[in-house]
């Protein structure tokens, strides 16, 4: 990057410099104060910036909330029903969603405080086993081998992607379809080819083009669900 590239990015970086407009060691002091109005204006952007993105995640979580309600209470009903059955939860997802898939697993598995520990495993944490089906076979697979490999009917596959298109994430859907598992898919935009998947039992789309709004709202979705779930159970057991 460029000298004036730099500048532009970080004008108070030129703010007291030596020979770079500032006030001091041969600077003078207007070039230190137009330094330090640009750092100023740099700063007023950022925080423009933050508010706007903050405003926007909490409208786009309020209108995925909003239509989903119903959907929400129902996966999680079904949820309740598996988990009470003896069943588990199968998260996954790609890049950053891999990382949220093993959140959720983790959130369900180590809830905290009074609620009930739900046997969940992400299919993201086994380099040997990722990395030896990608090398052995393909990238394709390496849910949906797993998947083949510990799931049973009743059980549960959780999909966390932020297009809905990812290969992987569609063989492991159909996959855990003909296992007879209870099929979550969370994705973004439309929905992407998961919304086309035959057979998936519950999808929660986040109508946005951003993968960070997408992600941020689908971190909201699954705790949403989680405690539904918990509440559902809680709610059987009192019965």
């Amino acid at each position: 990057m460029s000298d004036t590239g730099l500048r532009r990015l970080y004008p108070f970086l030129d703010d007291g410099g030596p020979g770079n407009g500032g006030s001091g060691n041969g600077g003078t002091a207007n070039g230190g104060t137009a330094g330090a109005r640009e750092a100023e204006a740099v700063l007023a952007e950022v925080r423009r910036s933050t508010a706007a993105k903050a405003a926007e995640i909490v409208r786009l979580r309020e209108t995925v909330l909003r239509r989903c309600a119903g959907e929400l209470a129902a996966c999680a009903a079904d949820l309740a029903r598996a988990f009470r059955a003896g069943g588990r939860l199968f998260a996954f997802g790609n890049g950053g969603s891999s990382t949220d898939a093993q959140d959720a697993a983790a959130l369900f598995v180590n809830p905290g405080g009074p609620f009930e520990p739900l046997p969940a495993l992400a299919l993201t944490t086994d380099v040997a086993v990722v990395t030896a089906l990608s090398n052995d076979v393909g990238f394709e697979v390496v849910y949906a081998r797993q998947l083949a490999a510990f799931a049973r009917p009743g059980d549960i596959a959780l999909a966390v992607s932020t297009s809905g298109d990812s290969d992987n994430l569609i063989a492991a859907l159909r996959e855990a379809v003909r296992r007879g598992m209870v099929t979550v898919g969370l994705a973004g935009g439309t929905g992407g080819r998961m919304a086309e998947t035959p057979g998936l039992d519950h999808l929660f789309v986040v109508p946005s083009p951003s993968v960070h709004r997408v992600q941020e709202t689908q971190t909201t979705i699954y705790h949403a669900l989680w405690e539904l779930t918990q509440s559902a159970l809680d709610t059987a057991e009192a019965h």
